[in-house]
Order: structure tokens, then C-alpha cells, then sequence
């Protein structure tokens, strides 16, 4: 059967068509700046790459696009829209209420519009992706895929903050954790690799990128995770600051900062940019510490420092660890970054073999060395093909 993928976010569509369960990609497109007159539109296939460049103004008018391209005469990945059988969504955020991929009803949408304050730039957007599949496609099954639900499993002493319980119990304020398809993904990757059952590891995922987190996993759960009630807390990131003391908040308030202001330094002005003050993008960052750049080195060396530290904490949580998981676009691709994380960490019996870490780059393999007592992987993510997993299994149980 055929399963269409989305994630939509603010100004983006993109998607992905399997073959299931062959797992075979029939097609990989975006569109990307929608709501603009300069929007384009992407999508491969084996046959052809095809790129249109328009206005694309709204979302009805992105999918209008993407059904104009997958049904390509010469170079489309269908003939008719009927061969897709279902379609799986990620929605970053699903509250308390939603631990599991689930089947879209009108009730589950109520319930994803209900949360969208925990999530305002993303719910929204992924919400209008769903009602937009359900008119293209018509009565076929929609299966949302949560970012959230691999975190139901974080006990309460790790999700609840040290605040009153008011603010939980009125406002749903607690640890959520996000990226939690990529940290259950590679964690379930990890157990095939050390010939495991899935609920049988105790593995520390480390998903860095632009936006980064990382996980305990215990027993194939999450039992803690660095991101909180939102994607700002835990480590420090490409523009976001992570951890800090939240009387810096109130410091700068009184100091003439809105809290607009603040969000905004926060969340766009701060991490590897703010420290910087040159760029967020590691590769970037590498290039000019080694050209002498001391704000460059200093943010590269703050970012790894602050991963190491939550490596630190959750072998304690986890008191057994199986393995450490490097995946997304910097934890894939970063060697240096890698080697500047778990450097000093043999004590902890953890050791970099510096030669398997140059080589693995981009590529699933262990990277520690042979007297390590802690396997490292490399483990590419691979988000949508979770969802495409989820929904085929859900629309053939």
C-alpha cells in the first residue's frame, strides 16, 4: 500500500510517499514559503526531479501543488490519488491527552486544537495539514503522529516542575519533551543493532541540531528528556539558550525588556548565535575558532560542555547504559563535535575511537573504541518513515 507523509509547519509543506512495508520512497517534496508570491515547490522521484517556482498564497493552494506534481503525467509518483491508502501526519504537540499515534476523528482534531496553546507555531499549522489530506483524499485514514507521546513514559518525578501545583493542575505547565519520534527511532534502531529487544535498552539518545534534545531511555522508555513544557529548556542550541536561571528573566524586565522582547532574545537571538555573535551553524563556528575566532570556540565549547553534562545525569538516572546515540544533522555529521562532547569521559568508561568517528559521517555505525565499556553510535533519524511505520500499522491491525 501507498502512505503519504506530512509535516507541515509555518510556511512549509513537506511530504514523502512509501511503499509500505516495503519502506521504499516512491517521492520526497516541499513546498516551501507558503502564504508568499515567491513560494516554489519540490518534489523527487526515481524518474525526475521537478521544481516549480509561483505564488502559493495558502495552504489549500500548497496542496493544490503537490497533487499537480505527484500526478504528473511523465514524471508523477501516481496516476490517481485513489492508489494512496492512507496518509500519517506529524503534530508536534499533543498535551497530556494523546500518548500514541491515533486515528483523526473529529474529536482527536478538537483535541489537537485544544493543545495548540502549548504549541501556537506549530499545531495550527499541522492541524490545517490533516483537514487538508481529508479533502484531497477523501475518506481514506489520517493517522497523527505525536512528538510528544514517546515522553508519556517520563515518570512524574522527572516531568513536574517545583512550582505550585495550581500551575499544573489549571494550566497543564510540565515537562513535555519534543522530538520524541527521532529519539524513539534511533532508540529502537540501537536494540537491533546490539541484538536487544526494543524494551530491553537502556540507551541516551542525543538529537542535535538546530534544535536539540536528548533523552534517557530506559527499558526502551523515556524516562527524562532535556526539552520542557517547551522546546527552550535543556540544551543550548543554535538560536535558543536552553538552561539559564529564570531570575535572568525578571533581571531584564526591569530593565525595560518586554516579554515579547525576551522571547524573541530567547528563543531567535541567543544558543550558538547569541554567544557567537557571528552564526548558529556549527560547521560555521568550526571553521572560524580554527581561524582563531575565541567567541567561536568558546560557544562550540559551551554547546558540547552542556550535552556532556545531561550525559552525566541521565547515566545516573539510568545507572545501566547500554549506549550512547548521536543522530540528527549535527550529531550525524559533527566528528569534531562528537570527539569535543565525549572527550575526558573514560572514567565513565566511555571512549572515542578517533578514526571510526572521522568515517562514520552520515552513516549507522559504532564509534567507540574497543575498550570502552559504553557503545557510541551513529544513527541516522528518520522521522517520517516512524510515521509511515505507525500508520501502516495502524490501518492494517
Amino acid at each position: 500500500m501507498k502512505v503519504l507523509v506530512f509535516n507541515c509547519g509555518s510556511s512549509s509543506i513537506k511530504f514523502k510517499l512509501y511503499q509500505m512495508p516495503e519502506e521504499k520512497v516512491l517521492a520526497d517534496g516541499s513546498v516551501q514559503r507558503v502564504g508568499h508570491d515567491d513560494a516554489s515547490a519540490t518534489v523527487r522521484t526515481d524518474l525526475a526531479i521537478q521544481h516549480i517556482e509561483t505564488a502559493i498564497l495558502d495552504y489549500p493552494a500548497g496542496f493544490a501543488v503537490i497533487k499537480d506534481l505527484l500526478l504528473d503525467e511523465e514524471r508523477g509518483a501516481i496516476g490517481s490519488l485513489s492508489e494512496v491508502a492512507a496518509c500519517g501526519h506529524r503534530v508536534v504537540h499533543g498535551g497530556e491527552a494523546f500518548g500514541g499515534s491515533m486515528l483523526v476523528d473529529d474529536e482527536l482534531e478538537k483535541g489537537i486544537e485544544a493543545v495548540s496553546e502549548l504549541a501556537p507555531l506549530h499545531n495550527p499549522p499541522n492541524l490545517t495539514g490533516i483537514r487538508e489530506a481529508e479533502r484531497m483524499f477523501g475518506d481514506i485514514p489520517q493517522i497523527a503522529c505525536f512528538d510528544t507521546a514517546f515522553h508519556h513514559s517520563i515518570p512524574e518525578t522527572a516531568y513536574r516542575y517545583a512550582i505550585p501545583e495550581s500551575f499544573y493542575k489549571d494550566l497543564h505547565i510540565r515537562r513535555y519533551g519534543f522530538h520524541g519520534m527521532s529519539h524513539q527511532f534511533v532508540a529502537r534502531r540501537a536494540a537491533e543493532l546490539l541484538g536487544k529487544h526494543k524494551y530491553a535498552v537502556n540507551v541516551i539518545t542525543c538529537h542535535l541540531g538546530n534544535g536539540s534534545s536528548i533523552t534517557a531511555v530506559r527499558d526502551g522508555h523515556s524516562v527524562d528528556t532535556s526539552m520542557g513544557l517547551t522546546p527552550l529548556e535543556g540544551l543550548v542550541m543554535g538560536t535558543r539558550s536552553g538552561d539559564l536561571d529564570p531570575g535572568i528573566l525578571f533581571f531584564l524586565h526591569r530593565k525595560g525588556y518586554s516579554t515579547t522582547d525576551l522571547d524573541t532574545v530567547l528563543n531567535k537571538k541567543s544558543g550558538l548565535l547569541g554567544l557567537s555573535g557571528t552564526s548558529n551553524d556549527v560547521r560555521d563556528l568550526e571553521e572560524r575558532a580554527k581561524k582563531g575566532d575565541k567567541n567561536a570556540a568558546l560557544a562550540l565549547d559551551i554547546f558540547a560542555y552542556r550535552i556532556r553534562k545531561y550525559i552525566g545525569s541521565y547515566m545516573a538516572v539510568l545507572n545501566r547504559v547500554d549506549g550512547i546515540i548521536f543522530t540528527g544533522g549535527i550529531g550525524e555529521n559533527g566528528s569534531d563535535m562528537r570527539a569535543r562532547i565525549l572527550a575526558d569521559m573514560d572514567q565513565l568508561g566511555i571512549e572515542l575511537d578517533g578514526q571510526k568517528n572521522k568515517t562514520h559521517i552520515g552513516k549507522t555505525g559504532e564509534i567507540q573504541t574497543d575498550a570502552s565499556h559504553v557503545k557510541v553510535f551513529v544513527i541516522p533519524t528518520n522521522e517520517e518513515l516512524a510515521i509511515a511505520r505507525d500508520t501502516y500499522k495502524m490501518t492494517n491491525s
